[in-house]
């Protein structure tokens, strides 16, 4: 009963002390008729008996005037809550618009929404509350001191929330890029930064979730920040196989590669002499896109040209020598 006292505006408050026709009046005439018949011990006692009658003439007009004072604060709260929804969708819709005319990327409209959405819909429920007599301060005050144990609760999700909010400030990536979360090794195309997560699909079309908390304290590489990409790619030959007959022959492969950006050099170089190859190494540029294409196309090319021409490529193999004398006496 406190709790309500304490939840009532002064205007609902005085309303409900005053008015014969309000929710509060009706139960108290009630409850107070009930009363009069419980104080008298014996129910032949003249003045149970007119209680009794006062309580029965009464109750219907009672239970009436209870009945269309709930039923108008329902509809009433009904009608509220119906607008409300209307008025909040177009809310949305034209901040989504601004947001699109003002340039805003993908992932911050998506998250902005959401809050606007919630910040919203608190209200409404703070409005139709206030239908059926509730303080919006108090329930605030209230809802505010929940909050707070449940935030001790939940520090991981305000965590995220801080992350997603820090993340579409200092923009290290946005929807559409491919990035690596660096500590669990996901990786993915980001496809919406939510309030708490951000989601990233795969190239096999799965949907990896991560939070945001997770995006913001830990590195991560973004493989599509940058308009242009590097392919690194090597090949290992062997010793008796013609170098410069090699190197031609990807120049060659290099001049007819469909990815590559030719306002960029490329080179051909001998990277390393390996303990069973020479190692050529090639590196050109490409679109982010194409990169892993690039790599495919180099891979298989590579290796039909190069069988083509006679140049050989070693895999690795163990040769035993024995000993003939110790072989024989053992």
């Amino acid at each position: 009963m406190n709790m309500f006292n304490v939840l009532l505006t002064s205007e609902a408050t005085e309303a409900l002390t005053t008015s014969g026709n309000t929710v509060s009046e009706n139960l108290t005439a009630i409850i107070d008729t009930i009363d009069e018949i419980k104080d008298v011990s014996n129910l032949t006692d003249p003045k149970a008996q007119t209680a009794l009658q006062k309580l029965i003439a009464e109750l219907p007009a009672q239970f009436l005037k209870l009945g269309l004072n709930l039923g108008a604060r329902v509809i009433i709260a009904i009608i509220c809550y119906v607008i409300g929804i209307k008025l909040i969708s177009l809310a949305r819709k034209i901040i989504v618009k601004s947001l699109v005319k003002a340039g805003v990327e993908k992932g911050a409209q998506t998250f902005i929404d959401a809050c606007v959405k919630f910040a919203m819909y608190f209200v409404l429920v703070l409005i139709v509350a206030s239908q059926f007599g509730f303080d919006a301060t108090s329930v605030v005050a209230i809802l505010g001191s929940i909050g707070l144990t449940v935030g001790l609760a939940l520090q991981g999700s305000f965590s995220n929330f801080a992350g997603g909010i820090i993340i579409l400030v200092m923009k290290p990536f946005k929807v559409g890029d491919y990035i690596i979360e660096d500590s669990h090794k996901n990786e993915g195309i980001v496809t919406g930064i939510h309030m708490f997560y951000t989601y990233l699909k795969t190239y096999d079309n799965k949907v990896i979730v991560v939070p945001n908390g997770t995006l913001c304290n830990n590195s991560l590489t973004n493989l599509t920040f940058m308009n242009e990409r590097r392919v690194d790619f090597s090949i290992g030959i062997s010793y008796d196989s013609d170098i410069r007959l090699a190197k031609d022959t990807l120049a060659k492969i290099l001049e007819k590669e469909p990815h590559m950006l030719k306002n960029h050099e490329h080179q051909i170089f001998v990277k390393s002499l390996g303990d069973d190859s020479v190692v050529l190494g090639a590196n050109f540029w490409v679109k982010p896109a194409d990169y892993y294409a690039a790599n495919w196309y180099m891979n298989e090319t590579v290796k039909l040209t190069f069988d083509e021409v006679g140049i050989s490529i070693p895999f690795r193999q163990l040769d035993v020598h024995f000993d003939k004398e110790t072989a024989v006496t053992q």
